[in-house]
């Protein structure tokens, strides 16, 4: 039986981001099946250059690479030849950088009208914000993420070990809008621009609270609600070992459930009172403490109670339920061999059943690249004499 195709088959993106919202935008289309080239800058001579050990981490994964100097007409030239047969374009520079060097939406779809064109950045291509320079918690902060999240012990917001703000509000922001760019495109024949910014992404996220306040005047914060530390049905709890225990007990029969097994029957019907909270919270501490974390695992989550074990790094990547859905597969790198990695793990995506090579950061598929995009062989030797690619 032959295989489905992917969903990105034979879609051509060239990424000139590094890291970021970009890279996890095209670590996404990658996995559906888009053939990723990432465009980098050329060594410059004499320079140190650095080579972290990224060779673990999925992003580059099965993508191929170019280097060019973009600041050179024939650089430059070379860049927009690719442009001419792909079918995405994403940077990250920040606003008008890629207009100033002369690789911008207008000058790509002057080579190539169908190109679907994606700027990522912070604040967006306009506005008073646009050439501020910020990271994954600026987002969340302006975004409102970190004024409804719990405050930690200081009083202050947060600090989230994951990065919604690249990941989710930027990265996965801007695979949909390229998804629906391409979509648009099988219907009219023209590609278009995208404007992704992060800090409107985050809204997207915070949207239950945003829309909340745009209503009704509502000022959301930590404790307003149940999702925002309000409840003791929606809270995390330390067993005897030290480790912890996520209760997302929010419909009455889930946390009637929880309060039977802990042996807290008496707050059942009380699970919104205000006035208890902290007599139920008081309650659930004690009875967590009674048991190790999975030990109380093993009996509350298959009974409704909406529990589940706060895991380290160290124990996901050992979990029955990941590894029962091949969560975690193989990569290989030319010097450092194989080794586990997250696999494509949104639906849709195609898993390969062997190791999927990483590139080596010192190796370029520069010059197979601009072969097939038509250069003669003198042509490629010009460049790379000028020091143009590499």
């Amino acid at each position: 039986m032959s295989q489905i195709p992917a969903a990105l088959d034979g879609v051509v993106v060239l990424d000139l981001s590094t890291v970021g919202p970009g890279s996890r935008c095209t670590r996404i289309l990658a996995d559906y099946g888009a053939l990723v080239v990432k465009v980098g800058a050329v060594p410059k001579a004499g320079a140190k250059q650095t080579t972290p050990a990224f060779w673990a981490y999925s992003g580059n994964r099965g993508m191929k690479q170019v280097r060019f100097n973009l600041k050179d007409d024939a650089g430059r030239e070379a860049f927009l030849k690719l442009c001419e047969t792909a079918d995405v374009v994403l940077e990250s520079f920040r606003p008008g950088v890629v207009s100033r060097l002369g690789i911008g939406p207008e000058d790509v779809r002057k080579r190539n009208p169908r190109i679907v064109y994606c700027s990522t950045s912070g604040y967006g291509q306009t506005g008073p914000a646009s050439q501020w320079a910020g990271h994954d918690i600026n987002y969340l902060a302006v975004g409102g993420f970190l004024h409804t999240s719990n405050r930690r012990g200081d009083g202050g917001p947060p600090i989230p070990g994951a990065t919604v703000a690249d990941s989710a509000a930027g990265g996965m922001h801007a695979a949909l809008a390229i998804f629906a760019g391409l979509a648009r495109r099988e219907k009219t024949g023209e590609g278009e621009y995208l404007d992704v910014s992060v800090a409107e992404g985050v809204l997207s996220l915070t949207s239950l609270y945003v829309d909340q306040h745009l209503a009704t005047g509502a000022e959301p914060g930590p404790g307003h609600d149940v999702l925002t530390g309000r409840f003791a049905c929606y809270d995390t709890y330390e067993a005897r070992d030290g480790k912890w225990i996520a209760v997302g007990a929010i419909e009455p029969y889930f946390f009637a459930n929880l309060c039977k097994a802990l042996g807290c029957e008496q707050w059942a019907e009380r699970q919104l009172d205000d006035a208890v909270q902290d007599e139920i919270r008081a309650s659930f501490r004690e009875a967590f403490a009674t048991r190790d974390r999975d030990d109380w695992v093993v009996e509350l989550a298959p009974a409704d109670t909406c529990v589940a074990p706060v895991y380290e790094i160290g124990e996901l990547v050992r979990d029955a339920q990941f590894e029962a859905r091949g969560t975690f597969g193989e990569a290989v790198h030319p010097e450092a061999g194989r080794f586990r990695q997250l696999a494509p793990s949104f639906a849709g995506m195609q898993r390969s059943a062997d190791p999927v090579p990483v590139p080596d950061a010192a190796v370029t598929d520069t010059e197979d690249l601009l072969a097939k995009a038509g250069l003669s062989t003198a042509e490629i030797q010009a460049l790379r004499e000028s020091d143009v690619i590499a």
